[in-house]
């Protein structure tokens, strides 16, 4: 009760400064409170494991610990990378500290020293609990590696950040079709289908989702260690995604055969499309959170007036606005589907998931900035969508953000606030290049 009467209060102080609280300078300083106090505050140091190493997991929805506390490579990859960056934004000693903790966990309990790789889910006291690996997971792994050697000059964390990417290069690339498998065997042997897999499961599939976070490991590793094979690497996956993984419409096909040949399930039936959602579907969130991971690298890789790239990016945002966005109370919805025998698209899922929102504050006012003719239409989605994240996600007593907004599942209130799946990366990342970006407009 008290945090929130700060927060109307913190609102109320930054109406009186500027007159108006959709002006760049007042959400600044509103991001800026959300960042620190109601995220960063929430998380650190309370998920720092000082008995057995790395970060807990899991916290009900006034920020207990709950749970066994398993820990998963992709949420102590983006703990290290947020304590990383954190670090490098406000210049505070106590997020290098929190960052060197949970890369000690990566390199000492979630890499198999054996074969090689990330494990991609061991026990709290770092044990595994499954053999399998992943490039997604392994991709994150190497996010985090160097994102912490670009914060701290630690070499043991960028010769890290090469063995992974290596290992992934030795064992997940295809040097055929291109792209990465996902799916892999300890000994990095790529899992394939086989007559008997279920239809249901992504198992020998490539797909969007690990490509494009591949995308952003290997800009991330890119700026840090300009080697040729990386930046070969990282354009082959620009290509990749931009041209064969995003469809003409401007959204994301889900899955494909590792040849490169889209799964589909639209001309099946109705029944079976709602079956098969998690293989194929339109996913607002991916879609404009791979729009700003395009222009990313496309930066890194220093490629001037890449119009195309900016183009495409630009044409998935547009999509998503028009037949993801709630019009009414804002947000981005999770799902729709293209059916065969109905017009347009039809939402499948309404509810609005956290880092969705997130991605989509971060890539609004980065087009905003980058198509000044149509500034203010972003600009004002942008702030939309900001007042939702206020209204419907951030959970002004306790902290953090809901896992989906209020508005659609008012149970998120009282569900768990972090898992394996949910940590501060997201948020933070969106809300550190509104800040900058608003603040550089001043």
């Amino acid at each position: 009760m008290i945090k929130s009467l700060l927060f109307s209060l913190f609102l109320l102080a930054c109406s009186l400064c500027s007159g108006q609280l959709r002006r760049p300078d007042s959400i600044a300083r509103q991001m800026r409170y959300a960042a620190r106090e109601e995220l960063l505050d929430i998380y650190y140091p309370r998920v720092v494991d000082t008995l057995y190493g790395g970060y807990l997991s899991s916290f009900d929805f006034a920020f207990q610990p709950q749970g066994n506390q398993e820990k998963m490579i992709v949420t102590q990859a983006r703990h290290t990378w947020t304590t990383a960056k954190a670090y490098l934004f406000y210049h505070d000693s106590s997020y290098l500290a929190l960052s060197r903790h949970g890369f000690a966990f990566l390199r000492d309990k979630m890499w198999d020293r054996e074969f090689g790789g990330f494990y991609n889910l061991v026990t709290r006291q770092g044990v595994p609990v499954t053999t399998q690996k992943q490039a997604y997971g392994n991709a994150f792994g190497m996010y985090a590696a160097a994102a912490y050697f670009g914060c701290s000059g630690d070499s043991s964390a960028l010769d890290l950040a090469r063995a992974v990417f290596l290992w992934l290069e030795k064992h997940s690339h295809d040097p055929v079709y291109k792209g990465y498998y996902q799916y892999l065997e300890r000994d990095g042997t790529p899992v394939r289908r086989s007559p008997g897999t279920s239809s249901l499961l992504d198992i020998g599939y490539k797909d969007q989702n690990s490509s494009i976070h591949l995308l952003e490991a290997l800009t991330e590793l890119y700026q840090v260690w300009p080697d040729p094979l990386v930046q070969s690497r990282l354009q082959e996956m620009l290509l990749l995604i931009r041209g064969t993984i995003i469809t003409p419409m401007g959204t994301l096909q889900l899955f494909f055969t590792p040849d490169w040949k889209p799964v589909s399930f639209r001309d099946s039936s109705r029944e079976s499309v709602l079956l098969h959602h998690n293989l194929d579907h339109v996913s607002f969130g991916h879609d404009v959170e791979t729009a700003y991971l395009m222009l990313e690298a496309s930066e890194a890789l220093g490629i001037k007036g890449d119009t195309l790239t900016r183009s495409v990016g630009k044409k998935m945002v547009d999509h998503a606005l028009a037949n993801g966005w709630d019009s009414l109370l804002g947000g981005f919805y999770d799902e729709g589907y293209y059916f065969k025998d109905k017009p347009g698209i039809t939402i499948t899922a309404k509810t609005k998931n956290w880092w969705a929102q997130a991605e989509g504050l971060n890539t609004l006012l980065l087009l905003s900035d980058a198509y000044p003719g149509d500034r203010m239409h972003y600009y004002d989605h942008f702030v939309k969508l900001w007042d939702y994240v206020q209204t419907y996600l951030i959970d002004h007593q306790h902290g953090d953000w809901y896992e989906g907004g209020l508005d659609q599942d008012p149970s998120r209130k009282t569900s768990l606030k972090a898992h394996i799946w949910k940590a501060a990366y997201h948020n933070f990342r969106s809300l550190r290049n509104c800040i900058l970006r608003l603040e550089a407009a001043k």
